[in-house]
């Protein structure tokens, strides 16, 4: 365990409280944000079969793989390089970059669409592949604008277009396929039922995507015409030289997150419809993992330009080291939320039309930790992107994606989507691991590991008495009452531990 002076603490706790003001606010529009368009989970299982389910998490799991070609590391380098350089150098560089990348790609990646949509079993709607593609593309010319929102601490802002975009997306799924669809099933001669064409089917979903992304688009116009043609040679070099690495690294951390789906359709033993079903059921159940997600993708968004603002600090480690100690903690509460209420958490997936998507429920705490696992991977990062050693943080994740193919194509054919999830808790054990140990060496960081560690341990614990007392209790409302005094027990057990921490931030 790391003990730190008091001094210390004091010192350090503006700054940890600066970081959770900033997640709050990209917290807010992910989670709130999210938090709606979680809420179509249930209205999309609920209209389609596990089959069509799984055929929407395919395409928007073959996006995520394009995206991280299409930005090419260059959120990570904007941030990077404005520590050292004038901003707007460094904005209009990358922004041209994105621009012809993107241009190029989507030009290229239109040509083969029918090939595609064969290879993901969906041949006879190649179109569904141009939309995803635009969506990509669109979505790709914001990635810098909303970068600018976050160097300049305008987390507002950033999150006002988020959840714009979300509520956009989901009225338009609502308006598609609630409005029209039941004008349109009801047999009424009206405009809402002419506007809806049952060929399209789940391309409903994708549209309301591409929609969402144009308008936030507009929203970001004055982000967007901050760009000027103009390039810095030199500095232009150096910066695609800092994201290629990170490009693997996205690339891989794609494979480790998305591969599965695809592989599923491809090894599942069964037909093709089987495939499908099993990859929908997957799919809405690893849904069930989206508080802690929100909270890493959050984290994410206030740390990353927190920790190369603090690394100028002579107490950056100090405060890293902190600041992972509270990522722990929120994880693991994240992860008793979920599980020891899985009981209410189900009915996020339309069972009541569906019931099969309670075969996939198993999965859920194979997934959750391994998301705990992740989430500190990306925590101990900081380490390659100061020390500028990228490539070697690139063969790690290129590992983990080695690691996710071999364990998948192995457990697919024997144990469906349970080997999925098993796959990914390994992956990402392993990542976490490695990086740690590497990430000593380059840039030491004392960490209490050992405190973290029995977090971690008291957590899945914790979970094992509930499942032991959910088995011996036929009762819901008994089981429900455990879930809570287990929760309040580790809510005693962490301020007990972390009171000198906690008094140092209260001072502040």
């Amino acid at each position: 365990m790391i003990l730190f002076p008091i001094n210390l603490l004091k010192h350090n706790s503006l700054s940890i409280r600066q970081l959770a003001s900033q997640t709050f606010w990209y917290g807010f529009s992910n989670i709130f944000g999210r938090f709606l368009n979680y809420l179509l989970t249930p209205l999309l299982t609920g209209i389609f079969a596990s089959e069509k389910y799984g055929d929407i998490s395919v395409l928007f799991a073959s996006a995520a793989f394009l995206q991280v070609v299409y930005s090419f590391g260059m959120e990570t380098s904007y941030f990077r390089f404005t520590r050292d350089h004038a901003e707007e150098k460094i904005y209009n560089n990358g922004g041209i970059i994105l621009l012809v990348l993107t241009l190029l790609l989507t030009g290229l990646l239109l040509l083969p669409t029918q090939l595609m949509a064969d290879y993901l079993a969906i041949g006879e709607h190649p179109e569904y592949i141009q939309w995803i593609l635009l969506i990509v593309a669109l979505d790709n010319l914001a990635v810098l604008p909303f970068s600018k929102l976050r160097h300049e601490g305008r987390p507002r802002k950033f999150a006002g277009i988020k959840i714009l975009n979300i509520l956009t997306n989901i009225g338009l799924v609502l308006f598609f396929l609630v409005w029209c669809k039941g004008a349109y099933e009801r047999g009424e001669d009206t405009v809402w039922a002419r506007f809806y064409d049952p060929s399209i089917d789940i391309g409903y979903v994708i549209i309301a995507n591409m929609v969402a992304s144009a308008f936030t688009l507009l929203l970001l116009w004055k982000e967007i015409t901050a760009l000027r043609f103009s390039i810095d040679r030199t500095l232009l070099r150096q910066m695609l030289v800092y994201a290629a690495p990170l490009l693997i690294v996205g690339f891989g951390g794609m494979v480790n997150e998305t591969i599965d789906r695809i592989m599923l359709t491809r090894l599942y033993p069964g037909s093709v419809d089987d495939a499908r079903s099993a990859n929908g059921i997957y799919s809405a159940n690893a849904k069930l993992a989206v508080v802690i997600t929100l909270f890493i993708t959050a984290f994410r968004m206030g740390a990353e330009p927190f920790f190369f603002r603090q690394s100028k600090e002579g107490k950056a480690p100090e405060t890293y080291a902190r600041v992972m100690n509270f990522f722990v903690i929120t994880c693991c509460v994240c992860f008793l939320s979920v599980m020891l209420f899985l009981d209410i958490w189900k009915h996020f997936m339309g069972i009541r039309k569906h019931p099969e998507y309670l075969e996939g429920l198993k999965v859920v705490p194979l997934l959750m930790l391994g998301k705990v696992f992740l989430g500190i991977y990306y925590n101990l990062s900081i380490w390659y992107k100061l020390t500028n050693r990228n490539l070697m943080a690139a063969w790690i994740t290129l590992a983990g994606a080695g690691i996710t193919i071999l364990l998948n194509a192995l457990l697919i054919p024997a144990y469906g989507f349970m080997g999925c999830a098993i796959a990914s808790l390994i992956c990402y054990g392993f990542m976490m691991l490695i990086s740690y140990l590497q990430g000593q060496k380059y840039y030491p960081v004392p960490y209490a590991w050992k405190k973290s560690i029995g977090y971690i341990i008291t957590c899945v614990g914790l979970f094992g008495i509930h499942q032991w007392f959910r088995e011996q209790s036929p009762s819901v409302l008994y089981t429900h009452l455990a879930g809570i005094l287990l929760s309040l027990s580790f809510a005693g057990l962490v301020a007990f531990t972390e009171r000198k921490e906690l008094a140092a931030l209260r001072r502040r």
